[in-house]
């Protein structure tokens, strides 16, 4: 999100979601239990698609 030039706050507003639940996002290792609709609008905020975001590691 640095390189977009967009804050927790920012996006949170953009999604309707709190600032706290876009921290969390940002900050896990594991896949949270978004919906396609949320990370359509995440992919939207932040100029990206969705393998941007997320990231396959095999066992």
């Amino acid at each position: 999100m640095a390189d977009r030039k967009i804050t927790n706050q920012a996006l949170a507003q953009q999604l309707g979601m709190h600032p706290v639940s876009i921290s969390k996002l940002k900050n896990t290792d594991e896949l949270p239990g978004i919906g396609g609709a949320t990370l359509a609008k995440l992919c939207d905020a932040l100029n990206c698609t969705p393998a941007d975001l997320i990231e396959y590691i095999p066992d």
